[in-house]
């Protein structure tokens, strides 16, 4: 067993070097593309994980004359003043509620509109449906939302004129905590739905042809070349992106919420984002919403995490 193991060693030893050897080659071979990689390494180490040292504030008493360093230790202070808070629980129900509607009516809205895109077979219409659908991703938020207020204005808006013209009462979309949310899924729906379609026409570009010939000669029809052919073809690239989007159900974003939101809708448009800069940044409490900050990345890391082994688990292929 001895003289088995030590003719064992060397063969596997010899075997590592082989693949470091290998490694190397590979990577001088290569080494122009990863010089490329080095301003978004140094992106991401600068503004991303630099700034995680901070994320030291929340347990402690922060105080910007004394510094990180200098303010006085405190411990789990500040997490248990947010778990005893009664807004901390408000902030999270409509953040989890919003990014829920987002899951069930706004993220299936891309792959329709790529499906019906990739059925267009006239290239100048497709162009230019694909140009107007990708213009209001480029708008600001703030300026899309002066554009959403004055079209739903219940006195001036086209759209409560609209519904005048038809014997209906004028809806305040803004001012209504019902319709608050439709508008702001909605105006979700409208600003990205197009720009999100580039991902899943990009995966259908990929699709073989000649499968759509087979289902053509099997009897298929249009709709069972979609759900047999097209779908599944897209089906890797749906999984990674609904393992995105679950993993920012704790961030509901800021500008949109920002520019919609007004007082009368506070109890439900009062979301993680706005709570932080306002208690944050216009109160000062640096450690009390840090402490927020660092519960809601370690809730989105559970959430991607968990998601990405249940789509592995389904035989899909996850973000690693």
């Amino acid at each position: 067993m001895n003289r088995q193991a030590s003719l064992k060693t060397p063969i596997s030893s010899k075997n590592e070097v082989k693949q470091k050897s290998a490694l190397w080659k590979e990577i001088f071979r290569n080494r122009f593309l990863y010089l490329l990689l080095l301003p978004v390494a140094a992106y991401l180490v600068l503004f991303k994980y630099a700034p995680m040292v901070g994320e030291i504030i929340a347990f402690k008493n922060y105080r910007l004359s004394e510094g990180i360093w200098g303010s006085p230790w405190v411990g789990f202070e500040q997490f248990e003043k947010l778990f005893s808070s009664k807004e901390f629980y408000l902030v999270l129900k409509n953040t989890l509620l919003l990014n829920l509607y987002h899951l069930v009516f706004a993220f299936p809205v891309p792959i329709i509109l790529a499906v019906l895109l990739n059925e267009v077979r006239v290239e100048w219409y497709k162009r230019t449906l694909q140009n107007l659908l990708y213009i209001p991703h480029f708008i600001s938020w703030i300026v899309l939302g002066s554009i959403i207020i004055a079209l739903l204005s219940p006195s001036t808006g086209f759209v409560n004129y609209v519904l005048q013209a038809f014997g209906l009462e004028p809806i305040y979309f803004l001012a209504d905590k019902f319709w608050w949310p439709v508008t702001f899924i909605g105006s979700g729906i409208w600003k990205e739905a197009g720009f999100g379609t580039i991902l899943y026409l990009a995966a259908m570009a990929s699709v073989d042809p000649t499968l759509y010939e087979a289902a053509k000669i099997d009897g298929a029809n249009k709709l069972r070349q979609i759900w047999h052919v097209t779908l599944p073809g897209i089906r890797s690239t749906i999984a990674i992106l609904l393992i995105l989007q679950v993993g920012r159900m704790m961030d509901v974003g800021f500008e949109q919420v920002y520019a919609l939101r007004n007082p009368a809708v506070t109890s439900v448009a009062e979301v993680i984002s706005t709570f932080v800069y306002t208690r944050g940044i216009v109160n000062l409490q640096y450690s009390y919403t840090t402490a927020l900050g660092l519960f809601q990345s370690l809730i989105a890391l559970i959430l991607i995490v968990s998601v990405n082994r249940i789509i592995k688990a389904l035989g899909e292929r996850g973000l690693w």
